[in-house]
């Protein structure tokens, strides 16, 4: 039986102020809060780990993509401190966020009371992240910040490719989008993410057209229906 996990690292984390690093830390962690009791049926396990490397898993793979989703936004509607919003390694930040890999394989050991996640999903989604790091290196080089990994060769290709497409749809989104993209994916409606926002309902509407909503929730919707 398949379960999922998520392995996840910030982008340029060790080039934000202490401000900054403290306040995303902050909000992944309610989200992790918000995540264990919506998914607590599905045994939902999520902890931060050094400030910038996530690990999350569940016993079902159905919710892995909506989550990653849920962690991509959030990081990337984070608006950063004036004073570094120029610096050369924050525009991958801003850009990308997180970069993320799911797993869908079998799980041996998902025990959130004792912190432990082992298996095959972990061991997946953890080494991608890892080859990829950007961390101590010079010279940052992102070509992709999400990717599917599964033992099986054929839904590896298939939701891979989707997850790529996501992932080149919101790296262009603007930190507002990302925040309207966000609280669309938790199924919020327009009209109480405006009244959450302060902002117009069209405005809310304008961005989620701008940022492809419809194809997002299909895909996404696509997952959640034929993933096993």
């Amino acid at each position: 039986m398949n379960s999922s996990t998520i392995s996840a690292d910030i982008v340029s984390f060790t080039s934000l102020n202490d401000e900054d690093k403290r306040k995303i830390e902050l909000q992944i962690k309610l989200l992790i809060s918000d995540l264990t009791e919506k998914y607590r049926d599905d045994g939902f396990f999520g902890r931060i780990i050094q400030g910038d490397y996530i690990e999350c898993a569940l016993n079902s793979p159905v919710h892995a993509m909506r989550i990653a989703l849920l962690l991509k936004t959030l990081v990337k509607s984070f608006e950063l401190s004036e004073n570094i919003k120029n610096n050369k390694r924050t525009k991958y930040f801003k850009e990308y966020g997180i970069r993320i890999a799911m797993a869908v394989a079998p799980l041996a050991i998902l025990d959130s009371k004792n912190g432990i996640i082992d298996g095959e999903a972990i061991y997946l989604s953890g080494r991608a992240i890892k080859e990829l790091s950007t961390s101590d290196k010079q010279k940052v080089v992102i070509k992709s910040s999400m990717f599917f990994c599964s033992p099986d060769k054929h839904e590896q290709n298939k939701y891979d490719t989707m997850v790529s497409l996501l992932d080149n749809i919101i790296s262009r989104c603007s930190s507002k989008q990302c925040e309207v993209l966000h609280y669309k994916l938790l199924g919020i409606s327009e009209k109480d993410i405006s009244q959450k926002l302060n902002r117009n309902q069209s405005t809310i509407s304008q961005h989620s057209t701008a940022v492809g909503w419809n194809a997002i929730e299909k895909t996404v919707n696509y997952f959640e229906n034929n993933i096993k």
